[in-house]
C-alpha cells in the first residue's frame, strides 16, 4: 500500500470540498441517473439477448440490423430517458460553483452544461468509460460521441437534429475552445455524430479548482503576482504621479483601457506593468509573443488561449515582443492579435520599441505611452545610490562621467557595480590569495565599473559588428593640428552633453542631433581606425568596427534592414559605431540616371538618418571624401581630413611606431626613412612589425638591413616599385643588404 505524503494530505484537504464535492459530485449523480435510466432501455433499444451475446459489438447480425430499420429516423434509442435538461438539470447550478460559473461566463445553455458533464466524467473516473462503450453499443467506442451525447439529453428527433447547432464551429463550447470534436480515427471523414467530445485540459481544472498555468502557454507565458510599486522604478515624478490615474480611472468608469508602452529595449517595461497591477491587486499574466510565434500549435488559437486564461486567472495580461509580430512575415498573426485585444474586457498592458500602429482594424481604448531612459540626474543619483549601498565612495566629476557615458536604467547599473565589486574582488585574490581582505581591497575603481557596463551593455552588437580594443593614445597618434583638434573637440561633446543639452536646455531646441556623428576621411593607412580607437580609449567606450560592404546588400530594402539592427543594438550599448568602406555605399548621386543610382540615394540618406537619430557616437571613414555628396556633408557634425603623412609626419610615425622593449640599432636613420619613403602610417606600422620579425630570427637587433627588406616587400605589396632614388639610399649612410633583394 503506497503512503500518501503530507503534501498530499494537504491538497486533498484543500480540495474536499470547494469546488469537487459542492458541484461535481451532485454533477456527477445527475449524469449517474440519467445513464441509470439508459442503462434500463438498453435491452429494448440493443435486443434482450445483446447483453448475453459473447462477441457484442465486435459483429453485426442479421437481427440486429433488422432492428435498427424499425427505429424512426434520427430518433434518440433512450428518448424515454431524456428530461429534455429541464429543472432537473439546474438543481447541481447552485450560484458560486465552478460550473455555475463556466455557465454565466460563456453564456451556456443547460444542454451545454450536460454535454461539459459527459465529456468530464471518464476524466474523473474510467468507469464511465464502460458505461459509455455500453450504451453505443461498441466496445471501442469508449469516449462519448456526439451521437450518444444527443441521444441522452434529447426526447425527440425534431430536438435531436436541431441541437446539432451546439457543435458547429461557431457554437459557445466550440468557440471558446471548450468543447473538441475529435474525429473517430478508425473512420475517413467521418459524419458529426461520430466525432468523440473532448473536454479542453484547461477547463478540467478550472472545475477542480486547481490554480495551474494552461500547458500549452508554459513555454511563453508566466503567471505572477507582482508586489513592486512604482517608487521602485525609474520614472520622473511627473510620470509617477499621472501613471496611477491613467490606469485606475478607466476601470472606475467600466471602460476598455489598453496602454502601449512604447521605448527602447532597455527599459524594463514589465516592471511598470507589474507596478500596475499591484496597485489595484490583480495578478499579471507575462506573454512573450516573439516566442508564440515558435510554439507548435498555431498562432491564433494559442491567443484564444492566452486571453481566455486571463480571464479565468482574473489577471491583467502583459504583451511584449509586439514588435516581432510587425514583421510581414507575420501580418496575419498581427490582425489576429488587434482582433483578439478588440473581444477581451480585461485590462491588457503591450510594450514594443515601436510606435503603436494598426492597419484596417484598431482595438478601442489603446493608450500609447512614449517612455524614455532615465535622464542624466536619475542615473547619477541611481549609480550614487548603488554604490553607496556597497560603501564605495566616487567624487563628483567620476560619478558625472559614468551618469553621462551610460545610459543605464536602475536594474542595469546594479548590476554594473555588482559585476564590478565581484571583479575588484578576484583581482585583490590574485595579488594576494593568503591575505584577509579588508573593505578597501573589495572596492571596485572606475576602470572596474567602466568595464563591466560595457561588459553587460553590448551584447547584441557582438553578433553584427566585430568588437575592436582600444589600445592607442593621444600620443601615438600622428595627425595635423587641425585633426587632432576635432578629435579632442568630439570628446569634449560627450563630456560636457549633460550640460549643454540638459542644464543649458539646448534639447529643447533639437529634434535630432543629439548624437555625435562625424566623418573621417582620408587615404587607406593615414590613422582613421587608430583615431577611432584613441576616442574609445579615451572616452572609456566600446568600438565596433561595421565593414559597410559586407552590409550593403544588390536586394532592394535589404541594406536599410541591415542598417537598422545595427543601430538599434548598438542604442542598447552605448557603443562607439565605426562605419568602414564607406565608399560601398557613397558615390555622387545628386544626378539619379537609374534605379541603382535612387535606391543607393536612398540608402545613404538613411545611414545619415540613423546616425542622426543615434544617442551616441558614430564615425564614417572613407577613401574619397569627393565622392560624398555635398548635401550629405551638411548633416555630420564633424569632417575630420586624414592627409596623407608629410615627411614630419612620416618622420613621427617612424619614431613613435616602436615598442620601448624593442632593441634597435644605434644607427637607424629615421629622418632618412621619412624623407626617402613616402609611406602610409599603416605602411611604416607593417614595416616596422616586418622588420622586427626578421630581427627576431637572426636573434640580434633591429637593423637597416631588417628595415630595407621589410620595405621592399610593403611596396611588393602595394604593387610598387623602388625608384633609383630609393635604391641609392647608400649615400644617405643606409646599408641595403643584397641578400633582402625583393
Amino acid at each position: 500500500m503506497v503512503e500518501i505524503t503530507e503534501t498530499e494530505a494537504n491538497q486533498i484537504k484543500a480540495h474536499s470540498g470547494d469546488p469537487y464535492l459542492r458541484d461535481l459530485l451532485p454533477a456527477l449523480h445527475y449524469l449517474d441517473q440519467m445513464l441509470k435510466r439508459a442503462l434500463v432501455a438498453a435491452p429494448d433499444v440493443f435486443g434482450a439477448t445483446a447483453a448475453s451475446a459473447p462477441y457484442r459489438g465486435l459483429y453485426i447480425a442479421k437481427h440486429e440490423a433488422e432492428k435498427l430499420l424499425e427505429r424512426a429516423p434520427s430518433a434518440p434509442p433512450f428518448s424515454t430517458n431524456a428530461d429534455e435538461t429541464g429543472q432537473a438539470a439546474l438543481d447541481f447550478l447552485a450560484a458560486g460553483t465552478q460550473l455555475s460559473w463556466l455557465k454565466h461566463a460563456f453564456c451556456l445553455s443547460d444542454f451545454d452544461v450536460c454535454l461539459i458533464l459527459i465529456a468530464l466524467a471518464p476524466e474523473l473516473d474510467l468507469r464511465y468509460e464502460t458505461l459509455y462503450a455500453y450504451l453505443q453499443d461498441n466496445v471501442m467506442r469508449r469516449r462519448p460521441t456526439v451521437d450518444l451525447a444527443l441521444n441522452l439529453l434529447s426526447a425527440t428527433a425534431e430536438t435531436k437534429l436541431a441541437r446539432r447547432v451546439h457543435f458547429a464551429s461557431d457554437a459557445p463550447l466550440l468557440r471558446h475552445n471548450i468543447l473538441y470534436l475529435l474525429p473517430d480515427p478508425q473512420q475517413l471523414e467521418p459524419p458529426l455524430l461520430a466525432h468523440y467530445l473532448k473536454l479542453d485540459e484547461q477547463i478540467i481544472h478550472l472545475l477542480l479548482g486547481q490554480e495551474v498555468l494552461d500547458r500549452r502557454l508554459a513555454s511563453f507565458c508566466e503567471l505572477t503576482e507582482p508586489a513592486i510599486t512604482l517608487a521602485a522604478i525609474d520614472l520622473d515624478d511627473e510620470m509617477r504621479c499621472a501613471l496611477p490615474a491613467l490606469f485606475t480611472q478607466p476601470q472606475q468608469a467600466r471602460q476598455l483601457f489598453r496602454l502601449y508602452l512604447q521605448g527602447p529595449q532597455t527599459i524594463d517595461k514589465r516592471r511598470i506593468a507589474e507596478a500596475l497591477m499591484s496597485q489595484i491587486g490583480k495578478a499579471l499574466l507575462v506573454v512573450d509573443l516573439d516566442r508564440a510565434l515558435l510554439a507548435e500549435e498555431k498562432f491564433e488559437h494559442l491567443l484564444t488561449l492566452v486571453f481566455r486564461e486571463a480571464w479565468f486567472k482574473d489577471a491583467g495580461l502583459y504583451l511584449c515582443g509586439l514588435d516581432a509580430l510587425r514583421k510581414e512575415i507575420w501580418a496575419g498573426q498581427y490582425q489576429s492579435l488587434l482582433h483578439a485585444l478588440a473581444a477581451h474586457e480585461g485590462l491588457v498592458i503591450m510594450a514594443g520599441e515601436a510606435a503603436w500602429s494598426y492597419s484596417g482594424h484598431n482595438p478601442a481604448g489603446v493608450f500609447s505611452l512614449n517612455l524614455t531612459p532615465p535622464n542624466f540626474q536619475l542615473r547619477r543619483a541611481c549609480w550614487q545610490t548603488s554604490l553607496a549601498a556597497e560603501n564605495v565612495q566616487f567624487d563628483e566629476h567620476e560619478l558625472d562621467a559614468l551618469a553621462n557615458r551610460f545610459r543605464f536604467t536602475s536594474s542595469q547599473i546594479k548590476e554594473a557595480v555588482g559585476t564590478a565589486r565581484l571583479s575588484a574582488l578576484l583581482r585583490s585574490l590574485a595579488q594576494a590569495p593568503a591575505s584577509p581582505l579588508g573593505p578597501t581591497e573589495m572596492q571596485p575603481s572606475l576602470n572596474d565599473l567602466f568595464s563591466a557596463a560595457r561588459a553587460q551593455s553590448n551584447q547584441d552588437l557582438v553578433t553584427l559588428a566585430r568588437k575592436l580594443e582600444p589600445s592607442y593614445t593621444w600620443q601615438e597618434l600622428v595627425l595635423p593640428e587641425d585633426a587632432l583638434t576635432q578629435l579632442r573637440e568630439i570628446c569634449q561633446r560627450v563630456t560636457y552633453r549633460q550640460r549643454v543639452l540638459e542644464q543649458w536646455c539646448f534639447a529643447r531646441k533639437l529634434s535630432l542631433g543629439k548624437g555625435i556623428n562625424a566623418l573621417f576621411a582620408g587615404p587607406s593607412g593615414t590613422g582613421k581606425t587608430m583615431a577611432a580607437e584613441v576616442l574609445a580609449h579615451e572616452l572609456g567606450l566600446d568600438l565596433y568596427k561595421i565593414d559597410l560592404s559586407g552590409v550593403v546588400s544588390k536586394w532592394i530594402g535589404e541594406t536599410e534592414k541591415n542598417l537598422k539592427s545595427i543601430f538599434a543594438a548598438a542604442e542598447r550599448g552605448n557603443a562607439i559605431l565605426f562605419f568602414d568602406e564607406a565608399d560601398a555605399l557613397f558615390g555622387k548621386r545628386s544626378e539619379v540616371r537609374d534605379a541603382h543610382d535612387r535606391y543607393a540615394n536612398i540608402e545613404v540618406s538613411y545611414l545619415l538618418q540613423l546616425m542622426e537619430e543615434y544617442d551616441g557616437i558614430s564615425i564614417l571613414a572613407t577613401n574619397l571624401r569627393q565622392n560624398l555628396d555635398d548635401s550629405f556633408v551638411r548633416r555630420l557634425a564633424f569632417v575630420v581630413h586624414f592627409p596623407f603623412p608629410d615627411e614630419e609626419h612620416r618622420r613621427r610615425i617612424w619614431t613613435s611606431v616602436w615598442p620601448a622593449e624593442t632593441p634597435l640599432a644605434t644607427d637607424l636613420s629615421f629622418n632618412t626613412l621619412a624623407r626617402q619613403f613616402k609611406l602610409s602610417g599603416g605602411s611604416i606600422k607593417n614595416i616596422a612589425l616586418g622588420a622586427s620579425y626578421l630581427a627576431a630570427a637572426d636573434g640580434g637587433v633591429v637593423t637597416m638591413s631588417h628595415l630595407s627588406h621589410a620595405t621592399r616587400r610593403e611596396y611588393q605589396k602595394l604593387g610598387k616599385n623602388l625608384t633609383q632614388v630609393e635604391l641609392n639610399i647608400e649615400s644617405e649612410s643606409i646599408e641595403l643588404a643584397t641578400g633582402y633583394a625583393g
